[in-house]
């Protein structure tokens, strides 16, 4: 990636071609997406910036409460890096590297030889999982953790 300054000492970097998938890069360039009117302004893009952070920071600690409790907390911490990057670089690079990552694990995935493996291991645990269940059953038999006669 080549880095070029904007006049503001902030770092805007360009895209280049990725060699890995053989065409250009059609991601957006790294840096702030606020509007031109907000970004000429240092104090209202400094603000603009404090606002973004502040609604990404309450997202993503929301999302971080839903991990223990019901509620998809993973998607909404996902959520707010995504607010973070629409003005953060950090955020920005912290999103391509997931995307790439999601990416690769899904396409290993998709091997014959990697689905096959993981169907194995699935069996073989739920037959663990089905003897230790019948073990159990055979000692303690089925009891309600409730009397029902009475």
């Amino acid at each position: 990636m080549n880095a070029e300054s904007d006049g503001r000492d902030e770092v805007v970097a360009t895209t280049t071609a990725d060699p890995a998938t053989g065409g250009a890069d059609d991601e957006r360039e790294l840096g702030s997406r606020a509007p031109q009117y907000i970004q000429a302004r240092r104090t209202l893009h400094l603000s603009w910036q404090v606002g973004v952070f502040v609604v990404g920071l309450a997202v993503v600690i929301t999302g971080i409460i839903m991990l223990p409790l019901p509620g998809p907390g993973w998607v909404v911490i996902f959520g707010g890096m995504a607010i973070w990057a629409t003005e953060f670089v950090w955020a920005q690079l912290v999103l391509r590297w997931t995307k790439r990552k999601l990416t690769e694990a899904a396409q290993r995935a998709l091997d014959p030889k990697v689905r096959r493996r993981n169907l194995i291991l699935t069996t073989v645990g739920v037959v663990i999982v089905a003897v230790l269940l019948g073990i159990y059953l055979w000692k303690f038999g089925l009891v309600m953790p409730w009397k029902i006669t009475e």
